[in-house]
């Protein structure tokens, strides 16, 4: 018997790894010190001036007030010190989550947005305790691609009514861009030359970062890096500074932001009712009313701050439960204070691994910004342009119409690109949900189509004793999708090519896996080629395919080396060699080798009919065989 002391010893070390697993904090904090609480303050800082904007932007974006932009921005931050497990993603709202709310809230009040941040939490939750992060995997590159894209186009789109001073109220991609057709005439001159200008210079700013200097100049360069990576919040506090200058001595001419709430939004339990229209909605038709997007809108979330970390991550794994779990807290959480849903955000990252942050504490000073900039610079919101907040959210949105993958798929495999274009369009023209779900469908199919339309060669082999036999190789699984076309490409080849007289091979080296339908179909498939004298051989199946034929009771003889296969042939036959194709008896068709696939099983039974008059092939581990009689209803 065991001393406790010893389980003690085993007990602490898997607690520790357990620990540091669900609470990263753990582990990092420990080794904390005053330069990475350095590096930490400069990088919370610089990503705290970038998401003060964008999070003012996003709110217009997803049709609400600015302040919940701001709401939605400092939550995170404090979850993800705890639990997050990459130092550079920043959690908060984003430009697709925020379209993706905007479309659940048309026509609806904000307690919609707000029970959709808390819904998008618990779904998180869910998949992380039951480790379904697996469901992110049918998520493939090209539809990823294809959505990312679309939506950057939806949300420029989107934006056109602010960047050149329109008022009209439009639902969808195409009826946005109906509607700016047809108001340009009414664009205001003063909002669009602000809205163009402050496009101009962003990206001009972007660049500024990419200049070579020369080593010397380390501090120009420095300086020349965070101008670029302020540039939102540069452009902001210089537009609200000439809007509010214009205010002071005569009216604005630029359509401003206006009120903005003052103060922390109050801690309360999110709105599980509402009242629309002077009628009282229910949480079930709150629910009703949310419809897909409550299932959609956590995956890609996850699907976003899954990706972020695995491109932070140097090379190292990335524990997807991990960061459903803290995404899933950050939203549940976040719904208590009025957030809308928040994933990470991909640019708010670049900033924070570009600064140079250390830990995940660098998040505290982005979280505490925001709450300051709530607390103390809420009136000074109101005279924030409206065409600078969208010219902030499409520059930042332009970047991530994925273009340039489209050589590569060409180049690679061009199927990919029929996912990656149908979710595009469908997307742009039906919704962002029905897009992403049509995507996903389309690629299953197009992973299932090798299923029902495998791969076939068929050649006519000589062996070292004379015999001619049909080889046909399989290069997919054996499933029910592509049973009926595999028999009829066996028929048809064992009819043309072996003039019905050849026993046909059917190769297995390269099949993965078999179901009982596709057993029975091969079944039937040996009865119809053994009635006209061509026997059906199976050549180096794996154990579990061969395994399946046998509880099938399909009547199939099967072989494991070539070597077995020429003395079977023989059997069959009659120990008559069967013509030389080409009349001489010389030229002889060497087999393939099989030796790297030879089975190290135990047993492996063949069944063959009993109508068919051919023994039954038993081969046992010590290469012996012997023949039995074994009776199999017929397919």
């Amino acid at each position: 018997m065991s001393s406790p002391s010893k389980h003690r010893y085993k007990r602490q070390p898997w607690c520790k790894r357990l620990m540091h697993k669900r609470l990263p904090i753990t582990r990092w904090l420990p080794e904390y010190n005053s330069e990475k609480a350095l590096a930490d303050f400069i990088a919370g800082i610089t990503v705290g001036l970038t998401v003060i904007p964008q999070a003012l932007a996003y709110a217009t974006l997803a049709g609400l007030h600015p302040q919940y932009g701001l709401y939605s921005s400092f939550m995170g931050c404090f979850v993800y010190i705890i639990f997050g497990s990459c130092k550079d993603i920043t959690l908060g709202p984003t430009a697709l989550l925020a379209l993706m709310t905007y479309e659940q809230i048309q026509g609806r009040n904000f307690d919609y947005a707000v029970l959709l941040c808390f819904l998008t939490g618990v779904v998180q939750l869910v998949m992380g305790v039951l480790h379904l992060g697996v469901l992110i995997d049918f998520i493939s590159v090209p539809v990823t691609v294809g959505f990312t894209s679309a939506t950057s186009v939806i949300i420029a789109v989107s934006q056109l009514k602010g960047l050149l001073g329109l008022q009209f109220k439009s639902r969808g991609f195409v009826d946005s861009l109906k509607k700016v057709f047809v108001n340009i005439p009414n664009a205001k001159l003063a909002d669009t030359t602000m809205g163009i200008t402050c496009i101009i210079i962003l990206l001009l700013m972007r660049k500024m970062k990419d200049i070579n200097l020369p080593t010397s100049q380390k501090g120009l360069k420095k300086a020349l890096w965070l101008l670029s990576t302020s540039r939102n919040a540069i452009i902001v506090l210089i537009c609200s500074l000439i809007a509010f200058l214009w205010e002071m001595h005569s009216t604005s001419p630029f359509k401003l932001t206006g009120t903005v709430k003052e103060g922390l939004p109050s801690w309360s339990l999110p709105p599980f009712n509402t009242e629309v229209g002077g009628r009282n909605v229910t949480f079930v038709e709150m629910c009703s009313d949310l419809g897909s997007s409550i299932v959609l809108v956590p995956i890609i979330g996850v699907l976003g701050n899954v990706a972020i970390a695995k491109a932070f991550a140097s090379g190292e794994s990335v524990d997807a439960t991990q960061e459903l779990v803290t995404l899933s807290l950050a939203n549940i959480l976040g719904s208590f204070v009025s957030a809308m849903p928040i994933t990470g955000s991909f640019s708010r990252s670049a900033v924070n691994h570009a600064s140079g942050v250390s830990t995940q504490f660098g998040s505290i000073y982005t979280g505490i910004l925001v709450i300051l900039a709530l607390s103390l610079l809420t009136p000074y919101f109101y005279y924030i342009p409206k065409a600078s907040l969208a010219a902030v959210v499409i520059c930042a949105v332009i970047f991530m119409i994925e273009y340039e993958v489209v050589k590569p798929m060409w180049r690679s495999r061009r199927a990919d690109l029929v996912p990656a274009f149908a979710t595009f369009a469908v997307c742009l023209i039906v919704g962002v949900e029905i897009g992403i779900v049509a995507g996903v469908v389309l690629n299953v199919l197009l992973l299932l189509y090798p299923s029902a339309r495998p791969q076939l060669d068929a050649e006519i082999v000589t062996n070292s004793s004379g015999l001619n036999y049909i080889l046909i190789t399989v290069g997919n699984s054996l499933y029910f999708p592509g049973v009926e076309y595999i028999r009829q490409y066996v028929s048809r080849v064992a009819k043309k090519q072996g003039g019905c007289s050849m026993p046909v091979v059917i190769d297995c080296r390269y099949v993965l896996g078999a179901d009982f339908t596709a057993a029975k179909g091969l079944c039937a498939l040996s009865n119809s080629l053994s009635s006209r004298g061509q026997p059906l051989v199976l050549l180096s199946p794996r154990a579990s395919v061969a395994a399946v034929f046998s509880g099938a009771g399909s009547g199939i003889i099967v072989v494991l080396t070539t070597n077995e296969l020429d003395t079977t042939l023989q059997d069959l036959t009659g120990q008559v060699p069967m013509p030389i194709i080409s009349g001489k008896r010389d030229n002889v068709t060497p087999p393939p080798t099989y030796n790297s696939l030879q089975q190290c099983d135990d047993v492996v039974e063949v069944i063959v009919a009993e109508h068919n008059n051919i023994p039954l092939l038993n081969h046992n581990r010590n290469g012996a065989r012997k023949l039995i009689q074994n009776e199999v209803n017929d397919t």
